[in-house]
């Protein structure tokens, strides 16, 4: 099928797009290129457009006609959602709107939403099942919790298809090499460790040393975004199969915790180089520690294949020790419309 892939020029986006072009659909992707890259749209056109712009939503919809939306645009950060709430209320919620009821005026119905562990805030109990309380403690996961609200909503009045996708830590590159992470500023960790340990980096610094956690740093679950993308298909199937029920939410994670020390160590293993470390305060925001529960990833007939942390480090590391310092691979450009 046809799908119009919003931030399909981003990280995880672009991983969606090749995976959707594996499986024999057409990705279109819908971006305005202020965090994503040109060069990662490679499996299909490219609409550069903002999703502030109501008239660009319904044009792309009446020119490409998808029957299904995967919506990765988003502000992502939680450090900066503290510092600047306006900006992700406007970006995930307004903008959220606008497609959302652009979809319903031209009658696409399957939408697949990018969510976030965030929405659980402080979780009361580890794994974190889907059946958790969501009580967000930062802007961006509140951000994203009231869009999930919406979709029951729309879902009940209007006849949307949606599912909800929180996602753990997205991490690792594709293992063909055609894309990967590309930030500026860059504020993931791996990234950040792995460029402190090819010499392309400053010292890595570390938010708080005294969680509540054995080494006192934080403790994430890592997925390979080549397994994101692909739950992402299994997910498109799933709610394309006639007389198939999806779950309304699902996790995607492993199950498996990891501190950032431990990551940090790992990184140093797969590089062969030393990462020099720095410490600073607690960031706002940032829970002690996020482990998913997987059953409902399991009711979508997917596991991951690829998220051992070896195996992110490495794909990762061989992105990056690739790329010239400044970034930004040379590839064939999309075709571009711009609206």
């Amino acid at each position: 099928m046809r799908v119009l892939v919003t931030g399909g020029a981003g990280y995880i986006g672009s991983h969606a797009c090749k995976a959707l072009a594996a499986a024999g659909h057409e990705p279109i992707v819908f971006d305005n290129l202020s965090t994503g890259n040109r060069w990662a749209v490679r499996w299909g056109p490219l609409v550069e457009a903002d999703l502030a712009n109501t008239g660009s939503i319904q044009a792309t919809l009446a020119e490409y006609r998808p029957r299904a939306v995967m919506h990765f645009a988003a502000s992502a950060y939680v450090g900066e959602s503290a510092a600047e709430p306006r900006k992700y209320f406007r970006n995930n919620v307004v903008n959220t709107l606008n497609l959302l009821d652009s979809m319903i005026d031209r009658g696409v119905r399957m939408f697949l939403f990018s969510s976030t562990c965030a929405t659980y805030g402080n979780p009361s109990v580890i794994p974190i099942l889907e059946s958790h309380p969501q009580w967000p403690v930062n802007p961006y996961g509140e951000s994203k919790l009231f869009i999930e609200r919406v979709l029951k909503w729309y879902q009940s009045a209007y006849g949307l298809r949606p599912l909800t996708l929180r996602y753990f830590n997205a991490a690792g590159a594709d293992m063909d090499g055609e894309i990967g992470e590309e930030h500026e500023p860059e504020t993931h960790l791996i990234p950040l460790a792995i460029r402190a340990a090819l010499g392309r980096g400053k010292p890595l610094n570390i938010f708080g040393k005294d969680y509540p956690t054995p080494d006192g740093t934080c403790i994430r679950d890592y997925i390979h975004v080549q397994d994101l993308a692909d739950a992402h298909v299994k997910a498109l199937q799933l709610l394309d199969a006639s007389g198939v029920t999806a779950p309304t939410a699902c996790n995607l994670g492993t199950g498996q915790g990891y501190s950032v020390l431990e990551v940090v160590r790992a990184v140093e293993d797969v590089c062969g180089a030393r990462v020099h470390l720095g410490f600073s305060a607690r960031r706002a925001g940032d829970p002690p520690i996020l482990i998913a529960g997987t059953d409902g990833a399991r009711s979508l007939g997917w596991q991951p294949r690829l998220s051992t942390l070896t195996k992110i480090i490495e794909s990762s590391w061989r992105w990056f020790a690739k790329r010239s310092p400044a970034g930004g691979a040379v590839a064939a450009g999309p075709s571009t419309t711009l609206i």
